[in-house]
């Protein structure tokens, strides 16, 4: 396998483990006007992914600077293509940072709601465009021989990229209920169990016709067996939520994206940003790739690296593993005292 296969590999894993953990703290920002019912539970959501959210967005970072590093093309390709959406992506992930840092610094009733009125949207538009933005790059979008993107913005808004969007949106969502169901107490977790049953089962309509479809587009036989164990384990997510088995649910419903995830890539192979007009325009891991010296570098600093960061990340989840619910927001009754 060469380098530039590696590291194709390499950006999939990263954008399954930025998915992965991204995914739910974008589902609890959604449950935080579709599930909590006053201030106290809207803080309780918030705080189960307060100590995390931000080390999730690392993941991000890591494969867009992956991705920039070991295939420039394919970088310049996507971000000037896909520029308006990925900047109001981009506008979403600031604002949604500020909003969980400024919710809490003063006590007026107006100031904590508008946060958390951004909170809800910074958290829904990404979840919906991530699912448009890749469901664009596995269908194929306008590339020319100069490997310039040539289409408009009405283009990415085709049926297939809208539902992935649909997809992402409530596939994240549900994995953030199963989340919420894992980390908190009392009524609020009861609710979070009910609501993750539903949103499973429009979930698993949604995820089961674009799979299909994207199988019937670009699939062969290794992308179908990655389908396969997508939607097995989206019915085994959601047969466990109904039991009550939060833990199982929830690692569950991270196979479901990790192997939806492992499809999508399975089917780009070996391209990385494919070209509707002509396939022989079409960017590869190898027309996009930087040189076999670059790759060999990246590959020594990111084999030092990653455990150090794994290793760190895994040690942040087990301190704050505990559960929480509202008997645990300090003076619940004065929203000065919230918790970040």
């Amino acid at each position: 396998m060469e380098l530039h296969d590696v590291w194709f590999v390499l950006i999939a894993v990263l954008w399954i483990g930025y998915f992965f953990l991204e995914g739910f703290d974008f589902g609890v920002g959604v449950l935080t006007k579709l599930l909590a019912r006053d201030r106290a539970e809207r803080r309780v959501l918030i705080n189960t992914i307060g100590p995390v959210w931000d080390g999730n967005e690392v993941w991000l970072l890591t494969a867009g600077g992956a991705t920039f590093a070991a295939f420039p093309e394919w970088y310049a390709t996507l971000f000037s293509g896909f520029y308006l959406p990925l900047l109001l992506i981009l506008v979403c992930l600031i604002v949604r940072g500020v909003a969980f840092e400024y919710r809490a610094k003063r006590p007026e009733e107006r100031w904590q709601t508008n946060w958390e009125h951004a909170i809800f949207w910074t958290s829904l538009l990404p979840a919906f465009l991530w699912g448009v933005a890749f469901g664009n790059i596995v269908r194929g979008v306008k590339i020319d021989a100069e490997m310039e993107y040539v289409g408009s913005l009405v283009d990415l808004l085709n049926p297939y990229a809208l539902l992935g969007g649909l997809v992402t949106l409530t596939l994240f969502t549900f994995h953030g209920a199963v989340f919420t169901a894992l980390k908190t107490v009392g009524d609020i977790r009861e609710r979070a169990r009910k609501a993750a049953l539903g949103l499973g089962l429009l979930t698993a309509a949604l995820a089961l016709a674009f799979l299909l479809w994207t199988q019937a587009q670009r699939g062969d036989g290794v992308s179908l067996i990655a389908m396969i164990v997508a939607v097995a384990s989206l019915a085994g997510a959601i047969t466990a939520i109904r039991a009550g088995r939060e833990g199982w649910s929830f690692a569950l419903s991270g196979v479901t994206i990790a192997a939806a995830v492992t499809m999508l890539f399975l089917t780009l192979f070996p391209n990385v940003m494919p070209s509707s007009l002509n396939d022989a325009w079409s960017l590869t891991v190898t027309n996009a790739s930087s040189s076999p010296y670059t790759l060999k570098i990246m590959t020594w600093c990111a084999g030092i690296a990653t455990p150090v960061v794994l290793l760190y990340q895994g040690w942040t989840y087990w301190v704050f593993r505990k559960r929480i619910g509202t008997q645990h927001i300090a003076d619940a009754s004065h929203p000065s005292h919230a918790s970040r």
